[in-house]
């Protein structure tokens, strides 16, 4: 298996496997990543979804990676 960068579809060497529960409800697709704790999101079909996912995890990451560095500073 390879993993690649979210943003340009690179094999990208430090990855990391994540479980996706996906649902659909009524029109909509929705998901859960539950190793990152209120990472949920939407989308109109499965494909939307999959996108969506990978920008929630994208910015559950980033707000985590500024949380520890504002730690790391007091």
């Amino acid at each position: 298996m390879v993993a690649y960068n979210i943003i340009n579809q690179t094999p990208h060497p430090n990855f990391m496997k994540l479980k996706v529960l996906v649902w659909q409800e009524q029109d909509q697709w929705c998901a859960s990543v539950p190793a990152l704790p209120g990472c949920h999101t939407w989308g109109d079909s499965y494909d939307h979804l999959m996108e969506m996912v990978k920008e929630a995890v994208e910015g559950w990451l980033e707000v985590a990676s500024e949380q520890e560095e504002a730690i790391k500073k007091i």
